[in-house]
């Protein structure tokens, strides 16, 4: 034992929000908790989100023993099907978690089909290697959530996942005080803990808020109701559901991830509808409009969603039509603030209201506040704190709280993906960094977009291209025609002409010093040109033939 010590490795969700990753590991045993995505940023052009970096799990295959779930949102579970196009190790998880996450493995047409998924259920215990894990409930946006007291041979490791304190929860299944008193008791060796909410003062407002405020709307609408969430939100389903029911509408889920998420969570008992209040989009149609409300997918303002598709009026189904109602009932994911705002613009310029979390309390968070976390280290009373599920000022904050406390500051690990953190001895050290890179997924490709080329694409966005060919003749190397030069995005067609007219000179007057390295003196030539001339640095690209 002298020689073993605890590794922990943050893969993702440290000085980031989304696609949240930890690695356990000791004495050859590896368990990893959670396996998410990230929606890119607005400088990310074309990705469509980003997955975990599996390197250091490709280097200790053979140790892995377990993928672990605390619950069911995609920056907890988004890359479960690219993780099992590499690994074939068992999943472990609470019911609903595992239904989503059924749903995802049967899209995916490489995930391992043959990996063996173990259904657990809050309040549970799983031995697996050299670790115990009892999974705890937790109050979140989602319902069966759960937290993980890890045992492990170095001490416990309690692991929050997403929680809020929430004392009237929309399932009426508050968060497991019992357990987190008994994890006490037992001695917490560190806490990792959300720390996505620590900048927002007092408690975070309980799911019934939501409730209240989205029959306040439905009691307002006179036409149909437009309800737009992620689809996994069951927690709002439910809600939704409910108003549809209190004030006589019928209730269409709309999309292929809603309808699905919405069949499997009322299929385990998460979703309680009536069947005759669920209708087809093709029945709500045929209704009168204030007999409808319907549920689908765009609230981050994705274009190819239902609801971004609606506001530019390319939805195949339905249009957006004067005296709507629509409800954005979510958080704005940072980053995606403009693609939100410009469907609220649209939708309001195609007649519908529109009502979203600045207006009215139709969204509330889902992660504890600042007395939340306080609390969560009160009742734990963790020798060691690691922040965690935040941007690096989130971390921070939630590092003063814990130092409001009374946790000692060199008992505190704020740190981002990557830093390993070992306990040895009841101490903590910080170990090694592991490199961890951005793994784009851009269509069907995954991991083959770089920062190389994500520079490329935002100089293609700035100031356009221009592709220029030469062709020579392979006897002589003399020029067989003018060069010939296209350009977009660079300049108005009527300035292009005369501007690539002077650039073609320039051209022939660097081909009749006959360089060694012709393309690339053309292009560095060129470049200088267009400068000179416009103070932009457009894209160049040149290819030079012989025939």
């Amino acid at each position: 034992m002298k020689n073993k010590s605890l590794k922990i490795i943050p893969v993702g969700g440290l000085g980031e929000v989304g696609r949240n990753m930890m690695i356990y590991e000791y004495d050859g045993d590896i368990i990893i908790v959670d396996c998410g995505l990230m929606f890119p940023n607005n400088d990310m052009l074309g990705v469509d989100y980003i997955i975990p970096d599996f390197q250091y799990l490709r280097n200790n295959r053979d140790k892995i023993r377990a993928l672990i779930f605390t619950h069911g949102h995609e920056d907890h579970i988004g890359a479960v099907n690219y993780f099992l196009e590499e690994f074939n190790v068992p999943i472990y998880a609470t019911p609903l978690t595992m239904g989503l996450i059924k749903v995802k493995l049967g899209k995916a047409s490489s995930a391992n089909r043959d990996v063996a998924l173990h259904t657990v259920q809050a309040g549970s215990q799983v031995k697996i290697g050299k670790f115990k894990v009892d999974f705890f409930h937790v109050c979140h946006s989602i319902p069966d959530s759960v937290g993980l007291g890890i045992e492990t041979p170095e001490g416990l490791i309690v692991q929050s996942g997403d929680y809020k304190f929430d004392h009237t929860p929309v399932d009426n299944w508050p968060t497991d005080y019992g357990k987190l008193v008994e994890f006490s008791k037992r001695g917490v060796l560190a806490l990792i803990s959300d720390s996505t909410n620590s900048t927002r003062p007092g408690w975070t407002p309980s799911e019934q808020v939501v409730g209240e405020a989205l029959e306040k709307v439905f009691s307002q609408a006179d036409g149909r109701i437009i309800v737009a969430s992620f689809a996994s939100l069951i927690s709002r389903m439910q809600q939704v559901v409910n108003a549809a029911k209190k004030f006589n509408r019928k209730i269409a889920f709309v999309g292929t991830s809603m309808v699905e998420n919405a069949k499997i969570a009322q299929k385990m008992g998460f979703l309680s509808i009536d069947e005759d209040q669920k209708i087809s989009i093709e029945e709500a149609l045929h209704l009168p409009d204030e007999k409808v409300a319907i549920m689908c997918t765009g609230s981050q303002g994705e274009p190819t969603s239902i609801l971004g598709r609606l506001s530019r009026g390319t939805q195949r189904q339905f249009d957006i039509k004067e005296g709507d109602t629509v409800v954005l009932s979510s958080k704005t994911i940072p980053g995606n603030e403009e693609a939100v705002f410009s469907t609220i613009n649209d939708l309001f310029r195609r007649g519908a209201n529109v009502i979203y979390e600045e207006i009215a309390p139709v969204h509330v968070s889902g992660h504890g506040g600042q007395e939340d976390i306080k609390l969560l280290l009160h009742l734990t009373r963790p020798k060691y704190f690691i922040p965690a599920y935040g941007e690096l000022r989130q971390l921070k904050q939630a590092a003063i709280l814990a130092m409001q406390t009374g946790i000692p500051e060199r008992h505190i690990a704020v740190v981002e993906d990557g830093q390993v953190i070992t306990f040895k001895n009841n101490k903590m050290r910080m170990g090694d960094i592991e490199p961890i890179s951005m793994v784009f997924v851009d269509g069907s490709g995954v991991g083959d977009i770089g920062p190389a080329e994500m520079r490329d694409r935002e100089m293609l966005s700035k100031d356009g291209i221009i592709l220029v060919h030469v062709i020579l003749r392979k006897s002589d190397g003399s020029l067989i025609a003018d060069p010939e030069i296209v350009s977009r995005g660079f300049t108005s067609t009527k300035e292009a002409d005369g501007l690539l007219n002077q650039a073609r000179k320039t051209i022939l007057t660097t081909i009749k010093r006959n360089p060694d390295n012709l393309e690339k003196d053309i292009t560095k030539t060129l470049s200088g040109f267009i400068y000179r001339e416009t103070r932009r640095r457009p894209t160049i690209m040149v290819t030079v033939s012989s025939i």
